[in-house]
């Protein structure tokens, strides 16, 4: 086992499939990719200059929604470009080193965005429903812990599934079958019973996915019966811009992450799982800013303001 790793290392690379089987659409592939991740460049850094810019938007929900940000900006990042390079050329490769790197860093990212998606759900159920001890409960100092703690679990859960994949010895080929190294389409690679590998992502997908999802659902409960409550017209409109931003984000975000790592998977759906993995890495992130900025008063107030 360890000669076959030992090997697997000095070889030196992987074969990223991606769409090579459907050659016609990757040109268009490569276009649309392309345009998607310029919105998500731009957008996203856009967000993160205004709220640094504009001291109206200095609150607890802004830090966040800046943060979120900048964690689909890397997590784009991570595997557009060489996806791009790919699409684009002949060579389909990507270095053994380099194929680790993107592994442990788009499953870092991405661990990362479904605790703090959590944390932004708890700021706005604070903001609702505890509005008088609002400032008390999002103390600045608090909310930095909140984003430290969202970055140090999203790092030690892709720690724990990066170091547990490298020691799983490869087959000959060298083929994964997907445009970035993820764990599911490496461990299709192994010699060796995966079983452990598969429950262990498994039990860890349901507690960054599942749990997530469930306290974020929670929150909203108690928002939407603290709405019902309201008497005040203006005040109703405002919570369900904002809520209803962050709903259609978590929406797009964990729709996504459930069917590709909490649905089993056959051959018939592997080609699909492409298509979905393709949505929440590149569509996604795009879309983050525009349900931001087109539903958010704030933003569009410090926009005017910003152009004077």
């Amino acid at each position: 086992m360890m000669m076959e790793k030992i090997n697997a290392t000095l070889e030196g690379y992987f074969v990223l499939l991606g769409f090579s089987n459907w050659p016609h659409l990757e040109v268009i592939l490569f276009v649309v990719i392309l345009m998607f991740y310029l919105m998500t460049l731009i957008g996203n850094l856009f967000i993160i200059i205004l709220s640094y810019v504009d001291a109206h938007l200095h609150t607890p929900m802004y830090f966040f929604l800046s943060n979120l940000s900048f964690l689909d900006l890397c997590y784009t990042t991570s595997s557009i470009p060489q996806l791009l390079i790919n699409l684009w050329g002949p060579e389909k490769n990507i270095s053994y080193n380099g194929c680790m790197i993107q592994l442990y860093f788009v499953l870092a990212l991405g661990s990362t965005e479904c605790v703090l998606l959590v944390v932004m759900s708890y700021d706005r159920y604070a903001a609702v429903c505890r509005p008088l001890h609002y400032t008390v409960l999002m103390h600045p100092r608090f909310c930095h812990l909140l984003a430290v703690a969202s970055l140090v679990s999203g790092f030690t859960n892709s720690a724990l599934h990066s170091f547990l994949t490298f020691w799983v010895p490869l087959c000959g080929h060298r083929q994964v079958d997907h445009f970035f190294c993820e764990v599911p389409a490496l461990l299709r690679l192994s010699c060796i019973d995966t079983h452990a590998n598969e429950l262990t992502l498994m039990i860890t997908s349901s507690i960054f996915v599942l749990i997530p999802l469930i306290l974020i659902l929670s929150s909203y409960g108690a928002i939407a019966w603290a709405m019902l409550r309201m008497q005040s017209t203006t005040g109703l409109q405002k919570v369900f811009g904002t809520c209803g931003s962050h709903l259609m984000v978590v929406s797009l975000f964990f729709i996504p992450a459930m069917c590709i790592y909490l649905l089993p998977s056959s051959g018939s759906s592997q080609d699909q799982g492409k298509f979905i993995a393709l949505f929440y890495t590149v569509v996604t992130p795009s879309l983050n800013p525009l349900i931001y900025t087109l539903r958010n008063k704030d933003v569009r107030g410090a926009v005017k303001r910003l152009m004077g």
